[in-house]
């Protein structure tokens, strides 16, 4: 069995003073600690962020006017499409 610990470590960087002045009120402002601010920070910028399919945009299109069975599956539609167009 495997136990992850979060473990943490201090950093010192050197900041202009008022930089970390509008900082800390913005941090305070959000109920945040500064470290916590930059830690988040930090996590945004390692983690690669996923771009979303076409199908994931076509999910968020607002819907046609057009009548369409209940059960139309555009996905599947979209994808035997492709499938045809392209051979795969």
């Amino acid at each position: 069995m495997r136990i992850f610990v979060n473990m943490k470590t201090r950093l010192n960087i050197t900041v202009e003073e008022t930089l970390v002045e509008k900082a800390k009120a913005y941090a305070a402002e959000k109920d945040l600690s500064l470290s916590q601010l930059v830690e988040d920070y930090f996590e945004r910028i390692v983690t690669k962020q996923r771009r979303p399919s076409l199908l994931d945009v076509l999910d968020k299109l607002p819907k046609s006017e057009s009548q369409y069975p209940e059960d139309f599956d555009f996905k599947k539609e979209y994808l035997e499409e492709r499938k045809a167009k392209y051979g795969f």
